[in-house]
């Protein structure tokens, strides 16, 4: 598999570090570019986000090895997504890896919030998953502290 978007820290081999897959909202959602400042330097990353017309068949199996592969798998929705696709993956990720899954809602984003009935469903998922055991978070600045706690506990028990 080619890890066209695995973004490593410098100075540290990516064996010593927690593999993280960043999904959920795209499009021209920003809460990567915030929150990968955030994480600690023993994390390595992989973002499904590209260009637009960038996304093919082989992007989607580097994105499906990742997602099935990384330590951690987090999911960030925010009113900004136009699908509802990354609903379905943390719901399908809650029953097979809830203990490897997180899941932050930001009902609000780049000006834009979620309509009534549209964060009525958030919220259930947001039910829905957690009563599976995933944890969920409502800020970027959450959940950089759940990954980076994560990472440190993960460190720790290699050496």
């Amino acid at each position: 598999m080619q890890g066209l978007w695995i973004f490593k820290r410098k100075g540290y081999d990516c064996m010593e570090k927690v593999s993280v897959f960043l999904g959920g909202t795209c499009g021209e959602s920003t809460w990567r570019s915030e929150l990968i400042p955030m994480l600690g330097e023993h994390i390595s990353f992989f973002n499904p986000q590209l260009p637009p017309g960038a996304w093919n068949e082989e992007a989607q199996k580097v994105e499906d090895y990742h997602r099935e592969t990384d330590d951690v798998i987090v999911y960030v929705i925010t009113p900004e997504g136009e699908g509802f696709y990354s609903f379905v993956e943390v719901t399908d990720d809650s029953n097979k890896r809830p203990k490897q899954t997180i899941l932050c809602v930001l009902t609000e984003a780049n000006g834009k919030s979620f309509e009534k009935h549209a964060l009525k469903c958030v919220k259930k998922t947001v039910k829905l998953v957690s009563g599976n055991g995933v944890i969920t978070v409502d800020s970027l600045e959450k959940l950089a502290a759940v990954i980076n706690g994560y990472a440190k506990q993960k460190t720790a028990q290699k050496q």
